[in-house]
C-alpha cells in the first residue's frame, strides 16, 4: 500500500480496530484494537492511488465500483472508526488544499437558477418511488425526525416532527399556509387535517407532485390541500403561514438572499414562517463532493452565521430557535437499517452499483451527523415581533394538544390566542 496513505492512517487513526488489505494482499492494522473489528480490501492499485488523493470523492467511488470491499463489518463500520476518530478534520495538506479550492468556487457549482433547481431536484427526487418506499415511514417523510424519547419508533417520531413544527407555527383555523419544498405531502396533508386550514405546497419534482396530490384526492382534502409543480420563486401570492422543511440544502450559498427576500414579500404583515434545515456547528465550507456529484447535486448545507445575515437584509426577526443534534442521526440509522433490510428488492428495481451508492450516502450521512458536526435547526421568523404570543407556552400546549388527538386519532382544531 502506498506510503503516504499508511503514514496518513497511522497518523490519526487511534481508537478502534481497523485492518486493510492492499491491492498485493498485504494487510496493515490501525488503532488500539477496540470496538467493532473491521476489514476492508482494495482490490488494485489504482482504487488505492484514487482514495489517497481525493478520499472525499474517491472513497465512495471505489466502493460503488468494487475496488474498495468491506469484508468485515459494514461501509457505516468503517467510516465510524474513521470519522471518530478524525472527526470534521483530519485532511492532510493536499486534502485542504483540495477543500479550500472546492470552497473557493462553490457558488459556481451552487448557482441554483430555477431550471437547475429543477434538475438538481429530478437528479435525486424524481427515483423510482417504490426505492423510498422500502426505508421511509408510511408518511413519506423524507427528513429529520423528532425523537422525544429513546426508544421512540421512526414512525411515532415522523409523526412527532410534524407535531413539533405545526406547534410552533401558532396556526389558527383558516389560515393561508404554504409549503416550500412540500415532498410527498405528508406534511401539509398533516396541517389540514389537523387545524382546519388551507394548504399551498410547491414541489420541482414531478414524481411527488403526482404522489401528494393523489394522496389529498384520496382524502377528500383536494378543495383546501393542493399541490403546485412550481418554483417558489415564481408564486405571488401571500400567505398567514410558511413552512419549509428540508427543501433550504437545495437553494444554495448565493440565492440565501433571494430565498429570504421571497419569503417575506411572500408572508402577510402578521404572518410566521418556521424553517428546518440541515446545518453545521462549524465554520462556512463546501459540501463533500461525492454527495454533490451522485446524491444532491447543487446542495449546500450552511453555517447559521450565513444565514442569519440573510434573514436580517430580508427586515425579517428571528422569533425562536432550536438546534436538533443527533436527531437526524437517529433517523438516519433508521433508514439505512430498513434499507438494508430489504436491499434485494433495491437492487431488483436498479443493480448492484446504484444500491452500493445509496448504502454508502446513508452511512456517510449517519456518520457526518455523529462525529462531523452537522445538525439540524428550526428558526422561527416574523415580519413583526407581535404576530406570536409574549411567552413560547403556546407552542407546548398546541403541541401537547396536537399528541392527546393524535393518540385518540381525533382531529383537533388549534386556536391561537393574541400576539404579543
Amino acid at each position: 500500500m502506498n506510503r503516504l496513505l499508511i503514514n496518513y492512517l497511522s497518523g490519526v487513526l487511534k481508537r478502534g480496530s481497523l485492518e486493510i488489505i492492499d491491492a498485493k494482499g498485504k494487510r496493515h492494522r490501525f488503532g488500539d484494537g477496540s470496538g467493532i473489528p473491521v476489514r476492508v480490501r482494495f482490490t488494485t492499485a489504482a482504487a488505492e492511488r484514487a482514495v489517497l488523493s481525493n478520499p472525499e470523492l474517491k472513497l465512495g467511488e471505489t466502493f460503488m465500483d468494487g475496488s474498495f470491499v468491506v469484508e468485515q463489518g459494514s461501509i457505516y463500520d468503517f467510516l465510524e472508526v474513521v470519522l471518530q476518530n478524525v472527526g470534521s478534520g483530519g485532511r492532510s495538506w493536499w486534502m485542504r488544499a483540495i477543500y479550500r479550492l472546492r470552497v473557493m468556487t462553490r457558488r459556481l457549482r451552487q448557482w441554483n437558477t430555477p431550471f437547475r433547481s429543477r434538475q438538481n431536484v429530478a437528479h435525486h427526487y424524481d427515483l423510482d418511488g417504490r426505492l423510498y418506499s422500502l426505508f421511509l415511514d408510511s408518511d413519506q417523510q423524507y427528513s429529520c425526525a423528532y425523537f422525544e424519547t429513546p426508544d421512540t419508533s421512526l414512525e411515532e417520531a415522523q409523526i412527532a416532527k410534524k407535531r413539533h413544527l405545526a406547534a410552533k407555527l401558532a396556526l389558527a383555523p383558516g389560515q393561508k399556509i404554504l409549503d416550500i419544498g412540500s415532498g410527498w405531502g405528508g406534511l401539509g396533508l398533516y396541517l389540514a387535517t389537523h387545524a382546519d386550514v388551507d394548504v399551498t405546497g410547491v414541489t420541482l419534482s414531478e414524481e411527488q407532485h403526482k404522489v401528494s396530490n393523489a394522496r389529498a384526492a384520496a382524502l377528500n382534502l383536494a378543495d383546501r390541500t393542493r399541490f403546485k409543480l412550481q418554483d417558489y420563486r415564481a408564486l405571488k401570492t401571500q400567505f398567514d403561514r410558511i413552512i419549509s422543511v428540508g427543501m433550504f440544502e437545495h437553494v444554495g450559498v448565493g440565492h440565501f438572499q433571494e430565498y429570504f427576500d421571497k419569503a417575506r414579500e411572500l408572508l402577510t404583515e402578521d404572518g410566521v414562517m418556521v424553517l428546518h434545515a440541515i446545518g453545521r456547528f462549524d465554520l462556512p465550507g463546501e459540501t463533500n463532493s461525492w454527495i454533490q456529484k451522485y446524491i444532491f447535486p447543487g446542495g449546500y448545507i450552511p453555517a447559521l452565521s450565513e444565514v442569519f445575515p440573510a434573514i436580517e437584509k430580508a427586515g425579517l426577526k428571528v422569533t425562536d430557535v432550536e438546534i436538533l443534534r443527533l436527531h437526524y442521526a437517529e433517523t438516519l440509522k433508521a433508514w439505512r437499517e430498513r434499507f438494508l433490510a430489504r436491499r434485494a428488492e433495491a437492487v431488483a428495481l436498479y443493480d448492484e452499483a446504484f444500491c452500493r451508492m445509496w448504502e454508502f450516502y446513508l452511512a456517510a450521512s449517519e456518520t457526518a451527523f455523529r462525529y462531523q458536526d452537522m445538525m439540524i435547526f428550526q428558526i422561527q421568523i416574523v415580519r413583526d415581533q407581535n404576530a406570536l404570543p409574549l411567552t413560547r407556552d403556546y407552542i407546548w400546549q398546541a403541541e401537547e394538544a396536537l399528541r392527546l388527538r393524535d393518540h385518540a386519532g381525533q382531529r383537533p382544531s388549534l386556536k391561537i390566542a393574541g400576539g404579543g
